[in-house]
C-alpha cells in the first residue's frame, strides 16, 4: 500500500485504509530565529536510528527540506518517536 490523499491505497486491488496521526512540526533555527512549520502524516514519514538529545531515544522520524539557498545542502529535520522533541541537522 502507498500513501495517497490522506490514506493508503493498494495499487493491485484498489483497497484503501485511512492514515491516522496528522502532526505539525515547529522547528526554530537558533541562529536566524526562523521557524519552519511542517505538516505531515506521521504514519508516512520515514524513520531513522539517531540519538534524541532530549530523552536519549534512538529512533526518530525525519523530513528533508531546502531551507536555504539552492547552492547549499538541505536541512534534515528530526522528530523523536518517544518524546516528540524536534531538532535540525544541517
Amino acid at each position: 500500500m502507498f500513501p495517497k490523499d490522506g490514506r493508503y491505497v493498494c495499487n493491485a486491488c484498489g483497497a484503501t485504509k485511512e492514515i491516522a496521526g496528522q502532526s505539525q512540526h515547529f522547528v526554530t533555527d537558533s541562529k536566524t530565529k526562523e521557524t519552519t512549520v511542517i505538516t505531515e502524516n506521521v504514519a508516512t514519514l520515514p524513520k531513522t536510528r539517531i540519538l534524541c538529545p532530549e530523552c536519549g531515544n534512538i529512533e526518530a522520524y525525519f523530513v528533508i527540506r531546502q531551507t536555504r539557498a539552492a547552492d547549499e545542502p538541505e536541512t534534515r529535520i528530526y522528530r523523536c518517536c518517544k518524546c516528540n522533541h524536534s531538532w535540525r541537522e544541517y
